[in-house]
Order: structure tokens, then sequence, then C-alpha cells
């Protein structure tokens, strides 16, 4: 599958939030032409109706692909209208959260060739990243083919079975938050030591962005980028002494936090 026969066959995007919409923005930019994109929503943006893509109009009978990126709550209302297109040459593309594959497959039939993804919300901005399974009908082409649909949002890797889709759930999928939380945290802990609320923010931002952007970039690993910034003795010693300490720091801490998000997706997909 190229991006000629999306751009002949059609795109359908079912839900244009911002996962959506970011998505949308990285395919037309690319050169995906508006005509080929049908988009169904309730509530279409401004921005969406100026990009001259089909909004709520008629669809393909036999799009190349279908992506679906409604809420997993609005899922039961918004895929019976797509039953039409599974159990052929339509790929189902989804990144709702905790959706199995076997719930599409119930509703659009056991012959439809479907890819479940999980990205981040990092991907509003370009940088997500995004992790992809699909079941035996997926084709390598097919898979060729969601892996460049989605790079238009950050870094896809592909897994090896659905159910490490927990464990990236807990890791990269909820980790946004846990970051931010961070930052909420080292901005308390600045305001503790006497800085203003404003300053200790700025300074908490910055320091968990650019930290970010080096770990990204730098040749060397997390691990001897901290060993670079640590004297013997220093003030970094002083204060990774607390964070790293095996018992009450940050590794047990990081791994029961994991751990409980990577159970909760377990119990949803288990639910769904």
């Amino acid at each position: 599958m190229t991006h000629d026969d999306i751009a002949t066959r059609g795109l359908v995007l079912l839900g244009c939030g911002k996962m959506g919409s970011a998505m949308l923005q990285g395919w037309l930019e690319g050169g995906l032409p508006a005509a080929s994109v049908h988009v169904i929503d309730p509530k279409p943006s401004d921005w969406l109706r100026g990009t001259g893509v089909n909004i709520n109009a008629e669809l393909p009978a036999s799009p190349a692909v279908v992506l679906v990126a409604v809420k997993p709550q609005m899922m039961g209302e918004a895929l019976p209208l797509l039953r039409a297109m599974g159990g052929g040459e339509t790929l189902f593309v989804s990144v709702a959260a905790g959706t199995p594959i076997a719930h599409f497959e119930a509703v659009l039939g056991t012959g439809t060739p479907i890819i479940r993804a999980m990205p981040n919300t990092p991907a509003a901005i370009g940088r997500g990243i995004t992790a992809i399974i699909g079941n035996s009908l997926v084709a390598p082409a097919q898979m060729d083919t969601a892996e460049a649909l989605l790079s238009a949002i950050g870094e896809v890797v592909r897994l090896a079975d659905e159910e490490q889709i927990n464990a990236v759930t807990g890791v990269s999928g909820s980790g946004p938050a846990y970051v931010f939380h961070m930052i909420e945290c080292l901005a308390a802990a600045g305001e503790a030591q006497g800085l203003a609320p404003e300053l200790a923010m700025q300074l908490a931002k910055a320091t968990v962005a650019g930290a970010g952007a080096l770990a990204m970039q730098a040749d060397e690993t997390p691990e001897q980028l901290r060993i670079n910034v640590t004297s013997p003795n220093g003030t970094t010693q002083a204060g990774l002494d607390v964070l790293m300490n095996a018992r009450d720091g940050l590794p047990p801490l990081m791994e029961k936090t994991v751990a409980a998000a990577t159970d909760r997706s377990k119990e949803l997909a288990r639910d769904a």
C-alpha cells in the first residue's frame, strides 16, 4: 500500500480531536491531497473546516485506510458505522486506548486487517512515540503504511505481540503524566528552598525539557549523562544519594508506578 494508493482510494479518519488533528496536519503537510481524506467528527473545529478535507460526507466504499481516533467511550457508537468496510481490502488502524484487536474483529469481522497503536500526548506537537502491533491479516506493506502515517506525530516502534501494549501504556502512554508531576514536584521543592513560585516553575520546566532534549540528541546513554553532571561529593551527588536510594528513592517508586499503570491497562482490556 502506497501514498498513491491512499490518495486514490481515500483515508477515513474517525474522530478529529487533538490526536486526530495532529496526524491530519502531518499528512496534509506531507502531500496527501485534502480531497482524499474523509473525516467523521460530531463537532468539527474551525481549523478542520479550513483544511479542505471531506467532513461528515458520504464515505468511499472501500478506502485504503480507516484510522480510528475516537475516545474509547465513543467507540461503541462510532465503530458500527464502518462495519461495511470490514473483512476486505481496507486496513483499520486504531489509536484508541484500551480497546484490543479482538474487539475490532468482533465488530468488523474476523477477515479484517487491524493494527492497534498506542501513541502518547506529546504527539499533539509531533514529539510522540507510538507502538504498533497488527493481527495476522496485516500485510508487511500495510504495517509500513501505518508506520508512515503515524510518523506524522513522532517516533514509531513495532511490538512482538499485543500483550506488550500494556507495558507500553505503563511507560510511554501514561509516562508524560509522570514527567509533568515531576515538574510540579521539582518546582514545589524549589519553593520550599525559598524561590518564588513563578521562578521555581520556570526553572523546573526548562530543566526537564532541556534534559529530555539532551537525552534524545546526545550519543551518550542517560546513565553517562547523569555521571557527567555528578562531581564527586558535590551538590548533584548529595541530591542523587536521596533520589537513587534503592529502598525508598525513585527506582522502587518508578517500578511500582509503571506496574500499577500496566496492571490497570490489562484490567481495561479484559473489560473491553
